[in-house]
């Protein structure tokens, strides 16, 4: 009977045995699950803020885009961006509980800036890019900045927690006894794919952070990281490279060619750089930079030179051949510079190149004074704009070579400067023409002459009134518009305004051109050609437009008396310009030899120092008032 008790007590023993392994089966189950399900939601968590901090950085990329390219489509992107990155913060804020008023800290930050994104992208629409980089710079990429990092802080903690809980998981499944070791090995399992996946999604989203989603190269935000680590052990040198001629691709033969290009050109500047610690990155728009370890000037320009070459070669894209070229800016690092000020002077070089189509400038250290010069005459002429008394008028009269008699003037714009004094136009125009502040001062131009023509014309006299009007300006959607409101607030009639384009304004956007001029003949107003010889104006074009005068320039009729050359293409632009039934103005009129060629190949009009310089408005109307002879040049 013991023999029998034995077994049955090994049974009953075995059976509590089976019984307590069964218990603590289920236990071990039970918590190891619990701690599955911890590591899912910290996981849950790590995702979350990964999610964040990429929409976050495509929208600061997008942001930096915008700014670099007004027209690009960055600017269009933006606001959903803006949305998504919305969108993912709230989400971040929904799933993280345990640090739940961080997450919804950072989302209410986010949304808090919406409104400045929408008033960046209208600066930029109106053009009004120093605006627009005041906002950037002084709100958006600090607000941004700032938020990154929390993002970051917040996302390091996450994936520590992770970590520890992943790590106390596999520690009570080491504990467990054999009863749990299939439950162990799957657990195991189910956390190493886990973890390999958590992982490998945090590289993914690191590098498409870091990439340029069309071109593949570093994006803006990745290569001022590699310029910063760069400058902490040397003195490396910046190239900044811009695709000549990409936006008339883009516009012509469509955003897919475009596309094509970027890519292209983007390819063949990795091909041609230095394999190392050297780096090639796409800033927005059709702007690259590329980044060599190195302070040797001479290795700069030599890259440089491999990369003018490499476009030297058409790009055929989808059966499309294109030939462009490239201007490159060169700076390499000085004591104390950081990331901003490197890719600042090797900007400034490069539309130093670009401006003087020099292909290659190196940054000199007078640039940086003349910026700096020019930054403050900037700001002196926002302030004179809203200064009657700095912004005058003069007015140079137009003759009739054949009778001498005035048929115009045009008006030419002064300066005169609280503390300096007179300034030339030849120091402040340019200035104006590379910002929008030449759209204010346009439209003040136009004020004074036909306010100027609406005196005159109450006090009996007929007097037409030329304007030089720029690029910008005429390019600008809304000019005509604004010429009509003049117009009518004057009640000068549009027969008497004159505006005077060169033939660059003309053929940078002819199709914007010619419509802006076809309304602005609809008010009555003449166009003429200014400086004409100086350009490159298409003879198809000079059919089409709808202009009334060409102006000769200068260089042309001062020697034609003496210089046969000069008087040959004089007498043909002339003729040409009678066949396309234009009148034709010569300019810079010095001598009477001058007249009297000019009489003798039946030029219209004439103007320069010969009849008279320009005038005050008081000078000329005096002159107007004195009698009919005073007005005849003869």
């Amino acid at each position: 009977m013991r023999f029998l008790r034995a077994p049955r007590a090994v049974s009953l023993v075995l059976a509590l045995l089976l019984a307590s392994l069964a218990v603590y089966c289920v236990v071990a189950n039970w918590q190891q699950a619990k701690r599955v399900r911890d590591v899912a939601a910290a996981g849950s968590d790590t995702d979350a803020y990964q999610q964040a901090a990429f929409a976050l950085t495509t929208e600061m990329a997008l942001l930096q885009g915008a700014m670099l390219e007004p027209r690009g489509e960055e600017s269009q992107e933006l606001l959903e961006a803006n949305q998504h990155t919305g969108d993912a913060m709230d989400r971040m804020a929904a799933i993280d509980e345990e640090h739940e008023a961080h997450a919804a800290g950072l989302a209410e930050q986010h949304r808090n800036l919406h409104m400045v994104v929408v008033g960046f992208l209208d600066q930029i629409n109106r053009g009004d890019m120093g605006a627009a980089k005041v906002t950037i710079e002084g709100v958006l990429e600090p607000e941004y900045t700032a938020m990154m990092k929390h993002l970051l802080e917040e996302q390091t903690a996450h994936l520590a927690e992770y970590g520890q809980r992943e790590a106390d998981s596999l520690r009570d499944s080491r504990n467990s006894v054999v009863a749990v070791i299939v439950v162990f090995l799957f657990g195991v399992m189910v956390l190493a794919g886990l973890g390999l996946s958590t992982r490998a999604l945090r590289r993914q989203v690191e590098a498409m952070a870091a990439t340029d989603p069309l071109t593949g190269l570093l994006n803006r935000t990745a290569f001022t990281t590699r310029v910063a680590q760069a400058l902490e052990g040397g003195r490396p040198t910046v190239l900044v490279i811009n695709v000549d001629g990409f936006r008339d691709v883009n516009e012509q033969l469509g955003n897919r060619i475009g596309d094509l290009l970027l890519v292209e050109a983007g390819r063949r500047l990795a091909s041609l750089v230095r394999a190392g610690d050297d780096a090639v990155a796409r800033l927005g728009g059709d702007e690259f930079a590329v980044l060599l370890n190195d302070d040797d000037p001479r290795i700069g320009e030599t890259i440089a030179a491999r990369l003018t070459e490499a476009f030297d070669s058409s790009f055929v894209l989808d059966e499309v051949t294109v030939d462009l070229e490239v201007s490159i800016g060169a700076h390499t690092a000085r004591d104390g510079e950081d990331v901003a000020a490197m890719l600042r002077h090797a900007d400034t070089a490069m539309h130093e190149a670009k401006q003087h189509h020099a292909g290659f400038h190196r940054f000199q250290e007078e640039q940086k004074q003349d910026v700096a010069a020019r930054l403050s005459l900037l700001g002196d002429l926002r302030r004179a704009l809203d200064d009657p008394g700095q912004l005058t008028l003069n007015y140079q009269p137009k003759v009739a070579v054949d009778t001498g008699a005035l048929v115009g003037v045009e008006a030419l714009a002064r300066w005169t400067h609280p503390v300096r004094g007179p300034i030339s136009p030849a120091d402040f125009i340019p200035v104006l023409e590379v910002t929008n502040l030449m759209h204010r001062f346009t439209e003040q131009v136009l004020t004074i002459a036909l306010s100027q023509t609406r005196a005159w014309l109450d006090a009996g006299h007929r007097v037409p009134v030329a304007v030089n009007v720029s690029t910008r300006s005429l390019l600008d959607p809304d000019f005509p518009q604004r010429v009509s409101a003049l117009l009518e607030e004057t009640g000068v009639p549009g027969e008497l305004l004159s505006i005077e384009v060169t033939e660059y304004a003309l053929m940078s956007d002819p199709d914007t051109a010619i419509e802006a001029l076809k309304r602005l003949r609809t008010l009555g107003v003449k166009a003429s050609i200014d400086d004409y010889g100086t350009g490159y104006s298409s003879m198809t074009y000079l059919k089409v437009l709808p202009i009334a005068e060409l102006k000769i320039d200068r260089s042309f009729v001062m020697d034609m008396a003496e210089n046969t050359s000069s008087r040959a293409l004089v007498a043909s632009t002339v003729e040409l310009g009678h066949q396309l039934g234009l009148t034709v103005v010569a300019e810079g009129v010095e001598d009477e030899a001058a007249v009297a060629a000019l009489r003798e190949i039946g030029c219209d009009t004439a103007q320069g120092y010969h009849f008279a310089k320009p005038l005050p408005a008081d000078a000329l109307t005096a002159r107007l008032e004195s009698s009919v002879q005073a007005l005849t040049y003869t």
